[in-house]
């Protein structure tokens, strides 16, 4: 199983956006994903239409609790995508674990007990660098950093970079950084482009060349509990999603396979 983190510190950035989306279009393609919120904010949760009054598990009680992550998951909540729900329980979970023994690995510990059973997990981090996106890097193989093509795109990044350096450092040799995504990109606007050539000059070797527009169908589709891909397909947003999930898929080595109606576990 390939784990993927979403990491950047400024909110704002689209990686809620992201992550949601890049899960439902694998899925669609018969990969089996695993979507993790590690976000107290639980946007990831509420944009697939999850009732978060209704939930039995949270990721508070697989890294607080110590809860088996299976007894966690919601599985199907669309056919091959999987996901481990959150609510505002978890903004507690940073001070409640900070004199816990192996409080960086939770995370990584509940997430070797499933890689059998899916292709990828993408996991939402949450905008900091705390404990909660410290546990995400530590359980991640690769981080994509989503950046949005607005002044002072690049403020802080440096800061994250140096965050990743030393969890591969301390924590986690195999992390890699898998790429940059710009997101809410406005052709219209010289500032854009920009920003672009300003990221592309600072990762020269990792952007990815999808870029995320900046749309209105996108900023709707979660209030109606569906990704871009579900709720308007042939937009701007839901064709960039595609060429992105296509790119991840290229460099995650992701073969699509005929999809699964989820009632066969493997």
């Amino acid at each position: 199983m390939q784990v993927v983190a979403f990491a950047n510190q400024k909110g704002g950035v689209g990686k809620t956006t992201t992550a949601v989306n890049t899960a439902v279009v694998l899925a669609s393609r018969g990969i089996r994903v695993l979507l993790l919120d590690l976000d107290p904010q639980g946007n990831t949760t509420s944009s697939l239409g999850i009732d978060k009054a209704q939930l039995d598990g949270t990721m508070y009680d697989i890294l607080v609790q110590l809860m088996e992550i299976g007894d966690v998951i919601l599985e199907n909540v669309r056919p091959g995508l999987d996901i481990v729900p959150t609510t505002a329980d978890l903004a507690g979970a940073e001070i409640e674990l900070v004199n816990e023994p192996n409080r960086e690995r939770r995370l990584a510990q509940a997430l070797h007990t499933v890689r059998h059973d899916y292709d990828v997990a993408l996991l939402d981090c949450p905008p900091s660098l705390g404990l909660l996106t410290l546990n995400g890097l530590t359980a991640a193989n690769s981080v994509v950093i989503p950046i949005q093509c607005e002044f002072l795109a690049l403020e802080g990044v440096t800061q994250l970079i140096q965050t990743i350096d030393l969890t591969r450092k301390h924590l986690n040799p195999r992390l890699d950084l898998l790429g940059v995504l710009m997101t809410m990109f406005d052709a219209r606007t010289k500032l854009s482009s920009h920003v672009v050539d300003e990221v592309r000059r600072y990762f020269p070797d990792h952007l990815f060349d999808a870029v995320v527009p900046r749309s209105v169908r996108l900023a709707e589709a979660p209030s109606y509990g569906q990704a871009i891909t579900e709720y308007d397909p042939s937009s701007r947003g839901g064709h960039a999603y595609e060429a992105f999930a296509d790119e991840l898929s290229a460099r995650l080595g992701l073969t699509q396979k005929p999809v699964s109606t989820g009632e066969e576990r493997g």
